[in-house]
């Protein structure tokens, strides 16, 4: 499924890019996976940084123990 959107770009770029043959829904297609991803994988690291800063005040024995013990629920 698509969805259709417009942008507004210099007439002169837009010209340029047929004439070389540039396929423009592709660039934008492309161009936006790649934003995205960057963008997921900013949040995954910003997600990663405060389980991080929560985690400093568990201790070893004690993270250890709630594994252990989840995995004995299985």
């Amino acid at each position: 499924m698509s969805d259709v959107i417009s942008v507004r770009v210099r007439k002169q770029l837009k010209e340029k890019a047929e004439k070389l043959g540039i396929d423009i829904r592709q660039v934008v297609e492309k161009a936006l996976e790649e934003e995205i991803k960057k963008k997921e994988e900013e949040e995954i690291k910003k997600s990663a940084e405060i389980i991080a800063e929560n985690m400093k005040e568990v201790k070893i024995e004690e993270w250890t123990h709630l594994v252990r013990e989840t995995r004995n629920e299985r």
